[in-house]
């Protein structure tokens, strides 16, 4: 059933953060000893104990409000969590998987408690508003705590490595990249008549044009250092791609879901890019560094761009709800 008010839409964007939590609990409590490093793993460590807190408060709010988590969401959240972490167990750069997904996770994060305030706020319930700003605050801060740890990431990784090896590691890291792009456009061709605001369509137009561009000087580099994509990667992620289409269309709010699901896209990608520097820097492919500096730069606007419409696209969602605010 469709939610007819503000009231109801509280309820639902609450429950949308604690099933989103409970996928955080099943990567955290494995992420530390899968790190390979003393601070990834006291950074993972820490930010346990306050997703264990935030679950726990959002809980306790919905409670308040009469309504409880929804049990199908927690479960399909909890489930995805430990699939994540089953994937980072099997590649051989675990760490640097760790770090790129968990900076990439902590902005869907920050995004859904950006929307659950502006959602509190519109409905008059200001405890609720206030949790999801400290929140917030906190997933911003491990973000930005993992930003610092890119290089420790990606030592981490390579550790074992010899030269010869490295060279054939950063080949698999822009086939990562390469992959990565084209999920991307295929999310990017469905996401403009998905918007629900003629802004935000527009920037995820313009972004696609980037994004070919990108995976272009990615290919380009591939075959510069007699290598090239891989068709399986490719296929994998595509496929992804179809499905989130899919699943964004069949939301009542997919203009707010989108915009946050695009804005954790985005540092899933500014984190590829940050750990492909650091092992082209550590061959010395000099000319690979110089693609992930510009693509970057991109990346990052396009995150702003996206983060500035957040208040559109909840517009676009209440009012294709029926929802008066």
């Amino acid at each position: 059933m469709t939610p007819s008010s503000l009231e109801d839409q509280l309820n639902k964007y609450l429950t949308d953060v604690h099933s989103i939590e409970q996928q955080a609990l099943a990567q955290m409590k494995t992420a530390p000893e899968l790190a390979g490093d003393e601070l990834l793993s006291q950074a993972f460590s820490k930010h346990l104990h306050e997703t264990e807190e935030h679950e726990r408060k959002v809980r306790e709010r919905l409670q308040e409000r009469g309504a409880s988590p929804a049990a199908i969401k927690d479960l399909a959240g909890t489930l995805t969590g430990k699939s994540f972490v089953l994937f980072a167990r099997g590649n051989p750069d675990t760490p640097g998987k760790l770090v790129v997904h968990g900076y990439s996770y902590e902005h869907m994060e920050l995004a859904a408690y950006e929307l659950l305030s502006a959602v509190a706020e519109r409905a008059g319930d200001a405890d609720a508003a206030e949790m999801a700003r400290r929140i917030g605050d906190q997933e911003r801060a491990m973000a930005e705590r993992l930003a610092t740890l890119f290089d420790r990431a990606a030592e981490a990784s390579l550790r074992e490595l010899d030269p010869d090896d490295l060279n054939e590691q950063l080949n698999k890291y822009l086939a990562d990249a390469h992959a990565i792009e084209g999920q991307s456009i295929q999310l990017l061709e469905k996401a403009p008549d998905l918007a629900g605001s003629g802004e935000l369509g527009q920037a995820y137009e313009e972004h696609l044009q980037d994004t070919h561009r990108h995976r272009q000087f990615v290919e380009e580099r591939l075959s510069a250092r007699g290598s090239s994509p891989s068709t399986l990667k490719d296929a994998a992620l595509r496929l992804g791609a179809v499905n989130w289409g899919l699943f964004f269309a069949a939301q009542p709010d997919t203009p707010a879901k989108l915009a946050g699901f695009s804005y954790a896209v985005e540092h899933l990608e500014i984190g590829a890019y940050e750990l492909l520097r650091r092992v082209a820097e550590r061959v010395g492919d000099q000319d690979t560094v110089a693609v992930a500096d510009r693509i970057l730069a991109q990346e990052r606007a396009a995150a702003e761009r996206v983060h500035s419409q957040f208040a559109n696209a909840l517009d676009a969602s209440l009012a294709a709800q029926g929802v008066s605010t």
